[in-house]
């Protein structure tokens, strides 16, 4: 068994319904974001060095809603796990949470570049 298949980062068709079918407006969007999200992931890894539970909670939300453009299931579903984490003031969160969300990004990454 070569282990778990991970789903895709992109949902291809729901990202394309939410920019009206516009395969060059989803190409620019996804664009800013792959410039963007390194700074969100920064800010959620700062948070959660630091402690601080109402960054994390921030940051988490803000990188849900803009991963969630994207159909990128696995990657809300991570955002939402360390937003959660923040809400509750549950910190520090475990390690595996933010590793989740770093692995999906990757995918989802990958996935943006070859649009």
């Amino acid at each position: 068994m070569d282990g778990p298949v991970l789903e895709p980062g992109l949902d291809r068709q729901l990202a394309l319904s939410r920019v009206g079918g516009d395969a060059e407006l989803l190409k620019e969007i996804a664009h800013i974001f792959l410039e963007d999200y390194p700074r969100s992931l920064n800010e959620i890894r700062a948070a959660i060095a630091a402690g601080d539970a109402k960054r994390l909670e921030t940051w988490a939300h803000a990188l849900k809603g803009s991963v969630a453009n994207f159909g990128a299931r696995a990657a809300v579903e991570s955002a939402s796990r360390l937003e959660q984490i923040g809400h509750a003031r549950q910190m520090p969160p475990s390690a595996d949470s933010l590793h989740a969300l770093e692995q999906s990004l990757s995918a989802l990454h990958a996935e943006l570049e070859a649009l």
